[in-house]
């Protein structure tokens, strides 16, 4: 007989995470349908049915945790929001176990091939290998298809229960012309769905699935069934084409022979115990005091190629922040309701972090901050309440705070009445979810902070009596001496302001509505995960049960594929410059000096990205314009991240002749320069390429470590000395390159970048 506490019952979801996860939905669903990189606080009022001054308070908060952006009164979705479908797709392990079936598929029968798991009654995308064609076939990661529409859909739906049967018509009922579902184009006219009745029995029988042009006009594609250990449907393998390649027939004929040969493999490889290390890195404010120096670029590069394990990489906990204080119009008073402290562990860094290279948007205020700090317990360091504030946002989302303190109530403080660190926290817990390390189907282990290694979060296991408090569906259990007790509620379908497709519940029980396997993580996981108290985790975690984001199985919870909505699809578009141009904007505000980002295009450099200064006098390079590599600063970096080998063969080809008196042509001296470009992390060419241009780059690396591009900064040699140029603009510069870095790590944790320029691909 167990003595333990009972904890006490919900007293209903998280409110602030509730509509904070309501304000990602709106910001997602005005990317998505209506196309807008940013919007006015008014759109979001409109759309969420929240007052104003809720809005002002949500919005100031996920702004402080990175996941939004703000110019101005404009309201955009920020790349750093991407770690939280990291989180689901890291937790289910599907594009690690199936990711390199999927790219030999797609080889071998050159047509693009995706896997697709089940939402409620629709079917989102979580793995895509793309042809590049003209005509090119696609789905975002993230994207949500009605079930109707899809070759997947009949495979999901031939496992579907009453309840969701029920559920998708009523879905239908209320959105006849699919208007919810910005992936497809909508419908002229409503279908009585009783045509999909009848392909979900032949897809049951037959054991695949076609979409003859459902979708849309010219789109035919086959799909097949994967199932995990217990026999049930976890994905389905879809390859498309199009009827100038295939009619649907032709496609069947094509590819259900080597999709079927595969399966096998791709269901041992979904049962095959899993495992996925952090990759420690140092904190921010460790990052961003050591930016200057040489060390930290020879660290940035050892992190860099550490993230580059064949794992699914575990998001990161510490990330970049803007500026500390409330958005303009945040109320004051009190916050909401919830937390309790308790002891504060390190969330775990990974590769989706860039290495832990970003430095946080404090470098706005303050280039460098002061000296590194170590441990799980340090602090963020430095002086000053725009430093404190943001480290305190920082440890809010699982960074290093004090040990003993609630993180978010630490940032609150610092932060004032406009942050919701209900929120902050809820939003921690969905990201930890993705943090676990399964190591058998029966035990999970936390990926340690700093100094703690692996953390074993597996308790006993004994099942031998399971009260359900209130529920349908799976109960919330916590292991109390080796006793499983339900302590919470039933996973319930999202409504009325939650958010659901069409007034659908998310929350469907049955037909692997996870897309998950194995794993999971524990109560007691998440409270050390996220350093927050057993109870405030509890609550954001039933909160995410509640809403459709996460699920309950016995003691563990999962995310599920529903978090994939939450900006994951519009994020999964952009390429690199897309990425790092709002990066480069905030350099040029900062130096007021003009910016560019430019490639190694054989023995020159190829301008990619560039953002001008308003000056009377200033550098005018368009995009697209070419200068010989050697008398570049930005072709000195590019040319000290080749290895060994490839920079000799490129000095060996050169042949520099003299652009200005000041250019290096002497090869052996030159090479002395990109050598002393590669120890120090930087180049600085002063009048080399032009009389009076004076230049400093720095090298920007992909999650693999290597340098896929160079970042400078151009300026008038005739405004200081080298050596000031150099002490004034270096800092900025790490910093800007390290927080693309950053984002790009994220944006690409799981597939390659979107459309625009491809580096490193």
């Amino acid at each position: 007989m167990s003595f333990s506490p009972v904890p006490p019952p919900v007293n209903g979801p998280v409110g602030p995470l509730e509509r904070g996860l309501a304000v990602l939905r709106e910001l997602t669903r005005l990317a998505a349908q209506e196309g807008r990189a940013t919007v006015r606080p008014g759109d979001l009022v409109r759309g969420t049915g929240l007052a104003r001054s809720v809005v002002d308070r949500v919005v100031a908060t996920l702004e402080q945790l990175g996941y939004v952006t703000l110019d101005g009164r404009d309201i955009g979705l920020a790349v750093r929001l991407m770690e939280l479908g990291n989180a689901y797709l890291a937790a289910s392990g599907l594009p690690a176990a199936l990711g390199p079936f999927a790219e030999r598929l797609a080889d071998g029968l050159d047509e693009s091939v995706s896997v697709a798991v089940p939402d409620g009654g629709g079917v989102r995308f979580v793995v895509q290998v793309t042809r590049r064609r003209t005509m090119s076939l696609a789905f975002r990661i993230g994207d949500l298809l009605p079930a109707e529409r899809c070759s997947p859909g009949p495979l999901f739906a031939a496992e579907w229960s009453g309840a969701d049967w029920a559920a998708w018509r009523a879905r239908r009922a209320g959105d006849p012309l699919d208007s919810a579902f910005p992936a497809v184009p909508p419908r002229h006219r409503p279908d009585s769905g009783a045509d999909f009745e009848a392909r979900v029995k032949e897809a049951a029988h037959d054991g695949w699935a076609t979409d003859d042009q459902l979708i849309e006009p010219g789109l035919v594609a086959v799909s097949v069934p994967v199932r995990d250990a217990s026999g049930r449907i976890a994905c389905a393998v879809n390859v498309v084409s199009h009827t100038s390649r295939h009619d649907v027939d032709s496609l069947r004929a094509a590819v259900l022979g080597p999709l079927g040969a595969e399966v096998p493999a791709m269901e041992a490889a979904l049962a095959a115990p899993r495992r996925r290390h952090a990759v420690l890195a140092p904190s921010t404010a460790s990052t961003a005091s050591t930016a200057s120096t040489a060390s930290a670029a020879s660290a940035a590069s050892a992190a860099s190629v550490a993230s580059a394990a064949p794992v699914a990489p575990v998001p990161w906990g510490v990330g970049a922040f803007g500026p500390a204080g409330s958005a303009p119009g945040a109320p004051s008073g009190g916050d909401d309701a919830g937390g309790g402290a308790g002891a504060v562990g390190t969330t775990p860094l990974g590769p989706a972090a860039g290495g832990g290279l970003p430095a946080a948007d404090e470098a706005r205020a303050e280039s460098a901050l002061g000296a590194p700090s170590s441990g799980p317990s340090a602090q963020p360091a430095g002086s000053g309440r725009t430093r404190s504030a943001a480290g305190a946002a920082s440890a809010a989302v699982g960074g290093t705070s004090a040990v003993g303190e609630d993180p978010a109530r630490m940032a609150k403080r610092e932060l004032g009445a406009g942050f919701l660190q209900s929120l902050a926290r809820g939003l921690a817990v969905l990201r930890a979810l993705g943090g676990v390390e399964a190591t058998s189907w029966g035990e999970t282990r936390v990926v340690g902070g700093a100094g703690q290694g692996e953390a074993s979060a597996a308790e006993a296991t004994s099942r031998s009596e399971a009260r359900s408090v209130e529920g349908v569906g799976r109960s919330v259990g916590r292991a109390v001496d080796g006793e499983a007790r339900a302590v919470g509620d039933a996973a319930r379908g999202a409504s009325g302001a939650a958010g659901g497709i069409g007034g659908m519940a998310h929350g469907l029980v049955g037909a692997g509505q996870g897309g998950g396997l194995g794993g999971g993580m524990t109560l007691t996981a998440v409270a050390e995960a996220t350093g927050l108290a057993r109870a405030t985790a509890r609550r954001s975690l039933l909160t995410l049960v509640e809403l459709g984001y996460a699920e309950a199985d016995g003691r563990t919870f999962r995310p599920l594929p529903r978090v994939l909505e939450l900006g994951y699809a519009p994020l999964a578009e952009l390429g690199f410059t897309d990425i790092a141009q709002p990066h480069m904007r905030e350099l040029v505000r900062t130096v007021h000096e003009s910016a560019s980002l430019a490639v190694l295009d054989g023995g020159d450099i190829r301008y990619i990205a560039r953002v001008p200064t308003v000056r009377i006098m200033s550098v005018n390079i368009t995009i697209g314009t070419r200068f010989p590599a050697y008398a570049t600063s930005m072709g000195r970096v590019l040319l000290a991240g080749l290895d060994a080998d490839a920079r000799a063969a490129h000095l060996a080809d050169v042949r520099p002749r003299p652009l200005t008196r000041h250019t290096v042509t002497s090869v052996p001296e030159l090479a002395r320069v990109v050598e002393r470009a590669a120890a120090e992390g930087h180049a600085l060419v002063d009048q080399e390429l032009e009389e009076g241009l004076r230049s400093l780059a720095v090298p920007v690396r992909d999650a693999r470590g290597r340098v896929v591009a160079a970042l400078n900064v151009a300026t008038h040699a005739g405004r200081g000395t080298a050596e000031s140029v150099r002490g004034e603009l270096l800092p900025a510069l790490r910093a800007t390159a390290a927080r693309i870095e950053a984002d790009l790590a994220t944006a690409s944790a799981h597939h390659a970048l979107g459309a625009g320029e491809r580096v490193g691909a």
